[in-house]
């Protein structure tokens, strides 16, 4: 509408609102930036690797690993195979092998000043010598961690009449191992071709297809007993409260604010762009209550392993860990509490991007500074400051999430869904949130920036 008191050659018409793109739109963009064909590759490879999971080890019984699976890391493990270790399938390791032997390569490329320069100074060669190296890591982890299962389930009285015990054990660890190599190559395919970290996503798959099995056993809880209803309800309650937590941990960071060098060329000034460094407050993710888990699991699965005898020394000692350090033991809350939070802090520590004497020479080789601090060491010492602050919350914030998802399903005596613990739901959320987010990027470079507003 005109204004009266503007001459009219002086006013300009209103701009024009931007289109809102409606689904025919959207569905163009997803198809011409190639999204689509990355979308069904990535279901085929996850619907090929749910098949696999469906082929069992013959010679066994189906029921063979359920006394392992109760607890200790045989049910860790089972988790994030998404079920195929309790029916011992061919991936019944998944991507396990693949994961641990990535973590040690990262520890390894700390701790040995070879491998370290070989993933800095050697570019991209370097990092694939470390990726073939991780690779033939997980043969080798491939390998212990399928005789150590064939180990446990292969009693002759566990195997069906007529298999020879020794064939059992030689064509089960290769079974084994040769499906941890399957899913690792399937895994590579997924992050090359696909949407997502394939290896990521295997594990988030793993996880969703326990999600109805912990639903049928709740509801059948829950069913003969009404009273449980309302607890079930505010344990649901709870677990979405946590969910938003979960995510403000993953996303939230910590900008430090820095200003770049300017520098003068003939009449023009060049640089002096501000910028900031972004800080994860949980830099770690889910690795803290993993390694957590697994160092309060690992005695446990040993002494299984070597089946003590009633009364011997062994029981005794079976006995006390159980007592004190079991799930139910009575310092089981605070040796994990103490351990996510030791282990955040370390993890933090070998991370490559938050390493403050790198940070501050970098800096300052490229001219630019955090106002108020002088470059080199003083830089360094106030990194160091900042993220040591940060990570605390961080921490607190992760032992927080696994206490309560491994106590709160007890005090609402809803016990069924005791197996959807923190690590279930830090991968769930931080898979599906990283996922979300390459899907932003992929379309966004493509120039599709107005679908995403």
């Amino acid at each position: 509408m005109a204004n009266p008191n503007i001459p009219p050659h002086l006013q300009q018409p209103p701009a024009a609102k931007p289109a809102v793109p409606n689904l025919e739109d959207l569905a163009f963009a997803v198809k011409s930036s190639g999204l689509m064909d990355k979308m069904l590759f990535t279901l085929v490879a996850i619907a090929l690797y749910r098949l696999g999971v469906q082929i069992p080890i013959w010679g066994v019984d189906s029921n063979a690993l359920q006394g392992f699976l109760q607890g200790g890391l045989g049910g860790f493990l089972d988790m994030f195979s998404g079920g195929a270790l309790g029916q011992l399938s061919v991936l019944a390791l998944g991507i396990g092998p693949y994961i641990t032997a990535s973590i040690i390569m990262q520890l390894l490329t700390v701790a040995i000043p070879q491998l370290e320069e070989m993933q800095k100074e050697e570019g991209e060669q370097g990092r694939k010598k470390i990726s073939q190296i991780t690779r033939y890591a997980t043969i080798g982890l491939g390998l212990l961690q399928g005789t150590l299962i064939i180990r446990l389930v292969g009693n002759p009285a566990n195997l069906l009449p007529g298999v020879d015990p020794t064939f059992f054990m030689v064509a089960g660890v290769l079974a084994l191992t040769a499906g941890a190599v399957f899913a690792l190559w399937l895994s590579e395919l997924m992050t090359e071709h696909g949407i997502g970290n394939g290896a990521s996503l295997l594990i988030f798959i793993g996880i969703l297809a326990g999600m109805p099995v912990y639903a049928q056993k709740t509801y059948t809880l829950v069913s003969g007993d009404p009273g449980r209803s309302f607890a079930l309800l505010g344990l649901l309650a709870l677990f979405v409260g946590l969910i938003g937590l979960i995510i403000v941990l993953q996303e939230a960071t910590r900008n430090v604010f820095v200003v770049g060098s300017k520098r003068q060329v003939g009449q023009k000034i060049y640089g002096g762009q501000n910028t900031h460094i972004p800080f994860k407050i949980n830099p770690a993710g889910v690795m803290p209550i993993i390694f957590a888990y697994a160092v309060l699991a690992f005695p446990d699965t040993i002494l299984r392993l070597v089946q003590a005898t009633p009364g011997s020394l062994l029981e005794s000692i079976q006995n006390i860990y159980n007592q004190y350090f079991g799930f139910t033991g009575m310092l089981y809350g605070v040796v994990m509490f103490v351990m996510v939070v030791f282990f955040t802090f370390f993890y933090a520590s070998i991370a490559p991007n938050m390493q403050p004497r790198d940070i501050a020479d970098n800096l300052k080789k490229y001219g630019s500074t955090i106002p108020g601090v002088k470059p080199g060491k003083p830089t360094a010492e106030k990194l160091e400051d900042i993220l040591g602050k940060i990570i605390w919350v961080g921490a607190f914030g992760l032992a927080l999430v696994t206490l309560v998802t491994s106590y709160a399903p007890i005090a609402f005596r809803i016990p069924t869904l005791a197996g959807l613990g923190a690590t279930s739901l830090i991968i769930l959320v931080g898979v599906a949130l990283d996922t979300i987010n390459q899907v932003k990027v992929h379309l966004m470079a493509r120039q599709y920036q107005g679908f995403l507003k």
